[in-house]
Parts: structure tokens; C-alpha cells; sequence
């Protein structure tokens, strides 16, 4: 079984192959992901018809490279998955459209994934991750804590009331006026700061409101940037510090209490585990604190490769693969609209405030 997939629900067009053999682990038999990082740094933030075009210019040499890359053609493909939401709109058009192309032109299925449920999935790529687990999905446009019971079977647990943890990041790295993407620079600042210097708050903490909210600490760290301006590097570090001090503090408290629900529900399950994933889980300090709570706890704590933490093409032709098997795939594919917003559990009922639109899905 092989699946190619594409990817372009933000500011990454990607394209990979992925193999399941009988009796074999799942191979990436081909992963090419081209970045639009320089195409926004001077916006401080991803500009969606920037990236609809760069995806538009993109994608055909992206495919192309992939399958060159995995050894096969489009003949020995056996569908073609494509992120159809959630995220820009524009460039999940560019995406969805070109695997509607190839799949009529070569009559294979298309499947129409959920970004979501591709980071959901891909611990059992990674791993060989047994139902059910924990997902933490921290990104640019989602804070969630997920039950994953079975291929398109979620419960969402926990979510932000507004903000997400990747726009946090974002926003306090360009108040800080440090480069885009910020979240990597955030934490590389962090290195050399004193994450005692600033008290920031810890929202939610000990709530019995399983969620999650960071506008207000966002808020706080603009209030110490102004109090001390201007701003020295060190400021910079030690507000860095402090900040990420103040988000690993608050996903622990969160964290620990989804463990303790899922070892109520689930008493008889021998290796339960949770999974990080999305871009903020290659903040090495939050993976660490992640870890050991996980140790501390009795779970197995799994964090796929950094490059599979991030917007990609073989976490999407993954679960295109899984759904195959599932028999999940849908006749009336080519008929299936692009969505901005896809909830990947669509039974929980919203929560107040949480209908904002990140940068990133």
C-alpha cells in the first residue's frame, strides 16, 4: 500500500510517499517539504495570499521531487491524500485541488485528510502506537488535549479559551521584536535568560476547568516588556525565560490532570502513553518537562522526530494509509469543499472564545 501525500494548509507545501508492506513497519519512502519562512519573516507572520501563491508555484515541482525521491510513479500509487482543512483556506484550495487532479488523471482515490488527524496518527507511524492514547496537539492554531480512541474516533478533552500556545509564542517573539518564526527564537533566548526575574501567570493552573487559555500571560509579558523599555538583550532573555518558564508550568498542571482522567477510564489499559505533537512540541524544555511528567506518572511519553512535529506531508499520507485500512474513505471525495475550520472532534461542544483563527493549524 502507498499513498502520496500533500500538504499546504499554512506556510509549508509538502509531498511525500508513504509504504505499509504486509508484515513490515510503515517506510517515508520520500518526504520534501519547502519552507515559505523568508517569503513572511518581514511580516512578522504568515501572509495567506503569500503563501497560497508560493504553494501555487510550489506544489508541481513539489510532487514531482517526492515521487522521484520514493522510486515510484503515479502508476504504483494506491491514492492520493491531501490536507483539505483546517487552515488558510488558499492554499488548502492549491493543495486539495492538484491531488483532485492527479487522482481523476490517474484514477486512483482521493482521500481528504484532516491536518489534525495526521498529527493525531502519527505516533503509529513513528511507534506502532496502539488505541487508546493521549494526543497534546500544541501548534500555531491549536492547544488541545485529545482522546484518541481509533482512526476518526477523537474526544477532545481540553482546548484553549483563546489563544493558542504557537500564537503566544509568535506574538511575544515579534513584541520582543526577535525574527520570525518566533517560537524557536523565543526559546533560543530563553538559553541566556533568568527564568525567575519575571512572575508571570499561570493560567488555569489548578482549575477544575480542564482548559487552557494564554492571552492573559501574553498580555503580562507586553506589560514587563513596556515597564523596562527599552529593551536590553538580556531583558529579552530573561523575559524569554520566564515566559516559556510560566507555558511549561501551566501544560503540566493541564497535562497531569488529563493523565490522571485517562487512567480513570481506562484502569485496565498496560502501557498507556501520551503523544506531543505540532509545531510547538520541538520546544526542547517544554519535551523535557513533558517527559518526566510522563515518567513520574507511569505513561510512556512519545514525541515523533522534530520533522514530523511540524506541518508535513507523510503524517497526511499516513493517515491516508489509515483509512484505507479502515475502510474510512469517502465516495464523494472529489465533491469535498476546502475548510478553514474542521473541528477533529465534532461532538464536543465549543468553548467560549475558542473560535479564533490561528496563523497555523
Amino acid at each position: 500500500m502507498r499513498v502520496l501525500g500533500i500538504e499546504t494548509s499554512c506556510d509549508e507545501t509538502a509531498a511525500s510517499v508513504v509504504a505499509l508492506e504486509p508484515g513490515q513497519a510503515p517506510r517515508i519512502l520520500s518526504s520534501t517539504v519547502f519552507s515559505q519562512i523568508e517569503e513572511h519573516a518581514a511580516f512578522g507572520g504568515v501572509v495567506p495570499e503569500i503563501a497560497a501563491r508560493a504553494h501555487v508555484e510550489a506544489l508541481d515541482g513539489i510532487v514531482e521531487a517526492a515521487l522521484e525521491d520514493s522510486g515510484v510513479g503515479f502508476e504504483d500509487i494506491d491514492a492520493i491524500a491531501a490536507t483539505a482543512g483546517p487552515g488558510l483556506v488558499g492554499g488548502l484550495i492549491v493543495g486539495l485541488m492538484t491531488a483532485k487532479a492527479i487522482a481523476a488523471s490517474v484514477g486512483k482515490p482521493l482521500i481528504a485528510i484532516n491536518h489534525l488527524e495526521g498529527h493525531a496518527l502519527t505516533a503509529r507511524l513513528t511507534d506502532n502506537l496502539a488505541f487508546p492514547y493521549l494526543l497534546l496537539l500544541v501548534s500555531g492554531g491549536h492547544t488541545q488535549i485529545v482522546l484518541v480512541r481509533g482512526v476518526g474516533d477523537y474526544q477532545r478533552w481540553a482546548t484553549t479559551i483563546d489563544d493558542a500556545l504557537g500564537e503566544a509564542f509568535d506574538k511575544t517573539a515579534k513584541m520582543l521584536a526577535l525574527p520570525y518564526p518566533g517560537g524557536p527564537n523565543v526559546e533560543k533566548a530563553a538559553q541566556s535568560g533568568d527564568a525567575t526575574r519575571f512572575v508571570f501567570p499561570r493560567p488555569m493552573k489548578g482549575s477544575a476547568q480542564p482548559d487552557f487559555s494564554f492571552s492573559g500571560l501574553k498580555t503580562s509579558v507586553r506589560q514587563a516588556a513596556t515597564a523596562v523599555a527599552p529593551l536590553s538583550d538580556q531583558d529579552v532573555a530573561d523575559i524569554c525565560a520566564s515566559f516559556q518558564a510560566a507555558v511549561a508550568d501551566t501544560l503540566g498542571d493541564r497535562v497531569k490532570r488529563a493523565l490522571a482522567r485517562f487512567r480513570d477510564e481506562f484502569p485496565d489499559c498496560e502501557t498507556p502513553a501520551l503523544v506531543v505533537a505540532g509545531g510547538v512540541a520541538a520546544n526542547k524544555q517544554i519535551r523535557a518537562l513533558l517527559e518526566k511528567l510522563c515518567a513520574k506518572n507511569g505513561f510512556a511519553f512519545i514525541a515523533p522526530p522534530m520533522a514530523l512535529c511540524t506541518d508535513n506531508a507523510a503524517m497526511i499520507a499516513w493517515a491516508g494509509i489509515e483509512r484505507l485500512r479502515a475502510g474510512l474513505v469517502e465516495p464523494d471525495a472529489f465533491d469535498f469543499v476546502p475548510r478553514s475550520r474542521w473541528p477533529l472532534d465534532s461532538v464536543s461542544a465549543p468553548i467560549v472564545g475558542s473560535g479564533r483563527r490561528g496563523a497555523k493549524a
